[in-house]
């Protein structure tokens, strides 16, 4: 297996720094917290094999750090359409591309995301690929709940899954918005 060199940015953000990974396609690969940097190690190890990804530091910002970097300014829809490529198995592939259908500022529970993507009973499975997502913020697993609306675990630490929702649903009580809309702040 040929080795793949990721372009690694180190970018401030409000509730810490963060690792920003992109590819030569620029290609969003990985995000992560500074301080769990031997986590997002262990998860590329996990997708790409061992010894298969190099890190090199990037020479300039890249879409993704800036679209980021809008997210943190204000703009929660600024991540949205980033391009992403990420290992992983079928099945987690499947949830993280559920998890990018989950608007800004609103939550779902395991239950409702397992039910999404046809999979019900499924639900211990959804919460093990959420786990997994190397691509935080972006593909937005802080974005899921448990069944009882409580916070659940998240790869960066409950005090950072609470400040982006508050951030996220801080954003989308100031948007404009269509009637069918205002009764729609979680689902799930």
């Amino acid at each position: 297996m040929p080795v793949q060199t990721f372009l690694l940015e180190r970018v401030s953000t409000p509730i810490g720094r963060m690792l920003v990974l992109t590819d030569a396609q620029d290609h969003l690969r990985a995000v992560d917290w500074e301080d769990y940097e031997s986590r997002m190690h262990l998860l590329l190890q996990r997708q790409y094999g061992r010894g298969a990804v190099q890190l090199q530091r990037a020479a300039q910002p890249s879409q993704a750090s800036r679209a980021l970097q809008a997210y943190f300014d204000g703009d929660v829809d600024a991540i949205s359409d980033l391009p992403v490529a990420f290992g992983g198995t079928p099945f987690q592939q499947q949830v993280w591309r559920a998890l990018r259908g989950i608007d800004g500022g609103c939550t779902i529970s395991y239950g409702t995301l397992a039910a999404r993507i046809a999979r019900p009973s499924a639900v211990r499975a959804v919460g093990l690929a959420n786990g997994a997502n190397p691509v935080g913020i972006v593909i937005p697993c802080h974005r899921v709940i448990g069944a009882n609306a409580a916070l659940t675990g998240y790869g960066g630490g409950l005090a950072r899954k609470r400040w982006l929702l508050a951030h996220e649903a801080g954003w989308r009580s100031a948007q404009p918005r269509s009637p069918a809309d205002s009764a729609l702040s979680t689902s799930g």
